[in-house]
């Protein structure tokens, strides 16, 4: 834990901004991003939206692309969505989900971004959001057979896929995109440095590698918020000081705990 930030302001001027103030470093752009910084300006905070990741097309396009016109014709039963990254594909794309089709999203992070995005979502695990969690609940809800379209990211270990395909569903597993890191601007890269970004939202492992990587040198009094308990596993594994978890997975939540946290001085902000 950062010891300079740790406690909570007791002069805050607007119950109602409990971050006036305070730059957050929102890691994502497209319409997550946005609804993130919208949400962030509620709270009186400034953000500052710098996609740290994107997505590169996969090696496939072929598969992906007949994938999405089946989808758009009514095949599957169920979608299976297990990043916000993701539903950047499905947008892209301006991909069809047809009424007959349901839509399950692994966490409340990709039920947002597939609600801001203009898609439905079905489904989300109660407790679990993982793979493992999605699975079960969709075992538990769908006994027979159903035609089910999974889509991943290149490097997701394919753990729905096999419990579906186990349990006797018929699945079509398609890599919808291979994640990239993308370079923040050197005034972004020099405002962390200098703790004139006051928060760092860190909403999966992928983001957290790229804070690492971008970022070496993160002053001790900015706060790195990690937006659920896998996702802070990740950022620790990337070599982050993880200084708070939300206790929901969701964005509003990420934020609340952020406004738990006095706002920080950036280290070169007194000088003359």
């Amino acid at each position: 834990m950062k010891a300079d930030s740790m406690h909570a302001d007791p002069h805050r001027h607007d119950p109602e901004k409990p971050l006036a103030g305070w730059r957050v470093l929102v890691p994502r752009g497209g319409p997550w991003g946005d609804g993130v910084a919208a949400s962030l300006r509620t709270q009186g905070a400034v953000p500052v939206v710098a996609p740290l990741i994107n997505f590169a097309p996969t090696n496939d396009i072929t598969t992906l692309e007949s994938a999405l016109v089946d989808l758009a014709e009514g095949v599957f039963d169920w979608l299976t969505v297990t990043s916000a990254t993701t539903v950047d594909v499905l947008f892209a794309y301006r991909a069809k989900i047809p009424a007959t089709t349901r839509v399950a999203a692994v966490g409340e992070t990709t039920a947002a971004a597939l609600q801001a995005a203009g898609y439905r979502v079905d489904l989300v695990p109660d407790r679990d959001n993982s793979a493992a969690g999605m699975a079960d609940q969709l075992l538990a809800l769908e006994p027979e057979p159903r035609d089910i379209l999974t889509l991943r990211s290149e490097i997701a270990k394919p753990v729905l896929t096999r419990r579906l395909i186990e349990a006797g569903h018929r699945v079509r597993s398609v890599v919808a995109y291979r994640t990239v890191g993308v370079p923040v601007t050197e005034r972004i890269a020099h405002d962390v440095e200098s703790g004139r970004i006051n928060a760092i939202l860190v909403t999966s492992g992928s983001v957290a590698e790229q804070v690492h990587l971008q970022f070496p040198r993160i002053p001790e009094g900015t706060v790195i918020a990690a937006i659920g308990p896998r996702t802070a596993k990740d950022a620790r594994a990337a070599g982050l000081d993880v200084d708070v978890v939300a206790d929901r997975q969701t964005v509003d939540a990420l934020i609340e705990a952020v406004s738990h946290f006095a706002l920080p001085h950036a280290s070169d902000e007194f000088q003359p």
